[in-house]
């Protein structure tokens, strides 16, 4: 019987050395739904988000153990397909990092590789996720100019676009607004709420406003561990755990 989530751990822990990072995690990340990994810096948000996706692996000095169910298939297994998992998944930094090519090659390079060879096709993929992302009335005249020349948070949203444009399923963003202003957050926040009914997709954060904005369901963590986990009405308006209220009030960030 399929487990009702996208994403789902299983008393993941993850050790650098004996500095145990991420405490028996158990986490369920619904599907079409925003959720938002929040706590304050240092608690491990960061570290779960990688996971998901198998950064970890880049690290040899991380060493992860329990389960991480996608689709209900566990992608810590021997023999999991890393490259096929991370296809499923867009993944959006803290700053952008456009490739150093053109606005409209950033976009069809992943489509190149996934097979589009016709231009007339990838004229209109291409449109079609800059579209995605609300970034092509804004650059449309300008495609074969450099993404370089575009703003920090034109270009954050260039990145989001050409993540989409590999055709994920998830999309995993880490603190994707903190390196922009108001203006261009605003943006990013507006999209994510438009796709989400697409997409599954997870947001760390440690802004609370941003999280009551944006956010369906919450996972909050402190010290690497889960504190509470469930619908942002909930967390915001009736939270359990002592921590969680304590947080709301301001008590540590």
């Amino acid at each position: 019987m399929k487990n009702s989530g996208k994403i789902i751990t299983k008393d993941l822990n993850l050790f650098i050395g004996k500095q145990h990072i991420l405490k028996n995690v158990n986490i369920v990340v619904p599907d079409n739904k925003i959720t938002v990994i929040l706590g304050p810096s240092g608690c491990g948000k960061t570290t779960l988000l990688k996971s998901m996706n198998r950064l970890t692996d880049l690290y040899p000095e991380m060493v992860l153990s329990g389960q991480i169910l996608i689709d209900d298939k566990d992608i810590l297994k021997a023999g999991a397909e890393v490259p096929e998992i991370r296809r499923k998944m867009g993944l959006l930094s803290q700053r952008p990092y456009p490739l150093p090519m053109s606005i409209y090659k950033n976009i069809a390079y992943g489509l190149k590789i996934n097979g589009v060879s016709n231009h007339k096709e990838l004229d209109d993929k291409v449109e079609y996720y800059l579209r995605l992302a609300n970034l092509w009335d804004e650059v449309k005249d300008r495609l074969r100019e450099p993404a370089s020349t575009l703003s920090i948070g034109q270009q954050q949203r260039l990145c989001l676009a050409r993540g989409l444009a590999v055709d994920p399923e998830i999309i995993l963003a880490d603190e994707p607004t903190s390196a922009l202003d108001p203006l261009s957050s605003n943006a990013i926040e507006k999209q994510f709420v438009k796709l989400k009914s697409s997409y599954t997709i997870v947001v760390v954060t440690h802004i609370l406003r941003q999280a009551r904005r944006i956010a369906d369901h919450i996972i909050f963590m402190y010290l690497g561990e889960v504190i509470e986990q469930g619908s942002a009405n909930k967390f915001f308006n009736y939270p359990e755990m002592d921590k969680t209220r304590e947080y709301l009030k301001g008590a540590f960030n």
